[in-house]
């Protein structure tokens, strides 16, 4: 289910996501958004429409101690925050003594994050990224696609990735956020 896609454009980072729900062969397609905002920060999901709710409205951003640098805060103080919130609100899973959470992108200070089912935090050295079942084909189309700007990238990536993946299907929201 789903694809979200991130570009960072200057100072600002544009993120988009589709509305498909997906169950096993079953597609609803969703009125809540994927892609939105909690703070400071610009967050789109895949993985579970749940672990979506707890970031949007149970995840209280820590503040950013202005001596840490900002991958410092995301590896420690933000994911902390993040392990916490889908800890108690009964999202994240324990095998072996390993805690699982989900996929999701987040843009933050003109940076764009990707944080990952085991919490690491990773930024392409691309400028975009992609998560969720079209992403492969979102990948391409952000990739062939450097001399567009903002909204129109954003929007092709997404075509793409439900042009390729049945598990992506439009409305597709939009965000942008310096």
């Amino acid at each position: 289910m789903t694809c979200i896609v991130g570009v960072v454009e200057g100072d600002t980072v544009w993120m988009g996501g589709d509305s498909a729900g997906v169950s096993g062969w079953d597609l609803t397609v969703r009125a809540d958004q994927k892609v939105f905002r909690n703070g400071a920060m610009i967050f789109g999901f895949t993985t579970s429409f749940r672990m979506g709710q707890l970031i949007r409205y149970s995840l209280s951003i820590p503040e950013h101690d202005a001596c840490m640098d900002t991958d410092k805060y995301m590896a420690t103080a933000f994911i902390d925050a993040v392990r916490k919130c889908l800890s108690e609100k009964g999202f994240a899973k324990k095998t072996n003594e390993q805690e699982e959470g989900g996929d999701f992108l987040v843009g933050y200070k003109g940076r764009l994050f990707h944080i990952y089912s085991d919490y690491q935090v990773g930024i392409s050295v691309d400028g975009y990224d992609a998560c969720g079942c079209g992403s492969p084909y979102a990948l391409g189309a952000l990739y062939a696609s450097t001399q567009m700007k903002g909204r129109k990238r954003i929007e092709l990536a997404l075509r793409a990735a439900e042009h390729g993946s049945a598990g992506v299907r439009s409305p597709f929201h939009i965000e942008a956020m310096k």
